[in-house]
């Protein structure tokens, strides 16, 4: 959410910010509406000074035994005049709130301008396309192989574009997931959250989540929704209060299973575990003081980065478009495994900038000193990673000629030392 004070000062930039969104949002009619509202403000307060002096004439005229009954009537309908134009700046209120909950962020100024993922830039490659087989198997079918993988009764049970883990493909599941979190906690500093996985609408407004309330999954006798992802908990954490400097950066790391009801387009892309209603990821957060968080996306995406390099899977790192970046965020980069039995990059963490755009939502502020006003922290987040994408890069890169699948080494003393998958 935006500062109308910003938007009154720099409207050309968000103009610019709105085309390169694709975006149709109509700034001047925003500007001409808020300088009517505040019209009406000024005119009430005026109006309301008037009725003031005037009781106090009123009340000198009745001590002296004068007629006030004139005065009396007047200030009636001054009264009424008041109470008419407090009602239409409230209404006029909410019909500029409505407008300015749905403009998205502004962009940052390195953030390549396009309407799509053809303006997307790769910014980083890292690692060779040295799979351990020619032609591997895509992971569904290595999977129904090995018997890690159950499509068909996890679609009994839940429906299509669900996944059960069975065996090895459980172990190997939440290896994974213990993994990045231990990574992230002892080399990385962050924190240890385990959040709820329901979430009230407060947090998803604060988080900028009910802009896709229609992909989301929720409980309608508590509008209650479940996790679209951790950042959302995480950063509600912190939710209407004020910070100390000497607090920040929070840095927090959390692990929660995620809920999309968006399975994407159908076919070949939603095969196996590349679209799926539920998944497990491991989120990095960040809240920081705003002068600091273009330095902070770069070590969060550093952090989500080093998974994929110790589990020596081959990646590339993408600056997100305009038009492809999300609704809260100002610069986002993603990152995306090779996967060699599909042919395809997948993209398995997402790194964004939100500046001040949750935190007003949120009301999350700090101090940098005692009796120095407030202001609006910066939020981060990166996945670090989701699961579903980076196991199937696992399958397909070290799945070997007879069809077992090498354990990354790393990832062992998770799985009590088990080197192969057969």
């Amino acid at each position: 959410m935006h500062d109308m004070k910003a938007l009154r000062g720099s409207p050309e930039v968000f103009k610019k910010a709105m085309e390169d969104r694709a975006e149709k949002i109509d700034v001047d009619g925003l500007l001409k509406m808020d300088a009517s509202w505040r019209s009406l403000v000024s005119r009430i307060d005026e109006l309301k000074h008037e009725k003031n002096v005037a009781s106090e004439r009123i009340a000198g005229l009745k001590k002296k035994g004068k007629d006030a009954s004139t005065e009396i009537k007047r200030m009636k309908e001054v009264s009424q005049r008041i109470k008419k134009m407090e009602e239409e700046a409230r209404v006029l209120e909410g019909d500029i709130r409505e407008i300015m909950v749905v403009i998205p962020n502004v962009p940052h100024e390195s953030v390549p301008v396009g309407r799509d993922s053809a303006a997307n830039v790769v910014v980083k490659e890292w690692g060779e396309k040295k799979p351990l087989c020619e032609n591997p198997l895509p992971h569904w079918e290595v999977g129904e192989i090995l018997g890690i993988l159950d499509f068909p009764r996890a679609a009994k049970i839940s429906g299509a574009h669900f996944a059960s883990y069975c065996g090895a493909g459980a172990t190997l599941e939440r290896a994974l997931v213990n993994f990045m979190l231990d990574l992230h906690v002892n080399e990385h500093g962050y924190k240890e959250m385990f959040p709820p996985y329901l979430v009230n609408r407060d947090s998803m407004f604060s988080t900028a989540q009910l802009r896709y309330e229609e992909d989301m999954y929720r409980c309608e006798v508590d509008d209650l929704f479940l996790d679209p992802t951790a950042e959302t908990p995480l950063i509600n954490l912190h939710r209407n209060e004020i910070l100390k400097t000497e607090d920040l950066p929070i840095r927090y790391v959390g692990y929660t299973a995620c809920f999309r009801r968006e399975a994407g387009s159908y076919g070949k892309e939603t095969r196996g575990l590349l679209r799926v209603h539920q998944f497990n990821k491991v989120e990095l957060i960040s809240i920081i003081e705003p002068e600091k968080s273009y330095e902070e996306l770069e070590i969060i995406l550093n952090h989500a980065e080093k998974v994929l390099q110790l589990l020596e899977i081959p990646y590339r790192v993408y600056s997100l478009s305009t038009g492809e970046i999300s609704f809260a965020s100002a610069k986002t980069y993603d990152i995306e495994a090779w996967a060699p039995g599909v042919g395809k990059w997948l993209e398995v963490s997402s790194v964004s900038n939100c500046t001040d755009f949750q935190a007003r939502r949120a009301q999350i502020k700090f101090r940098r000193e005692k009796g120095a006003p407030s202001e609006y922290v910066h939020t981060l987040n990166g996945s670090g990673l989701a699961t579903p994408r980076t196991f199937a890069a696992i399958i397909e890169n070290y799945q070997e000629k007879d069809g077992t699948v090498v354990v990354p080494e790393v990832l062992r003393p998770y799985m009590n030392g088990l080197e192969k998958i057969c």
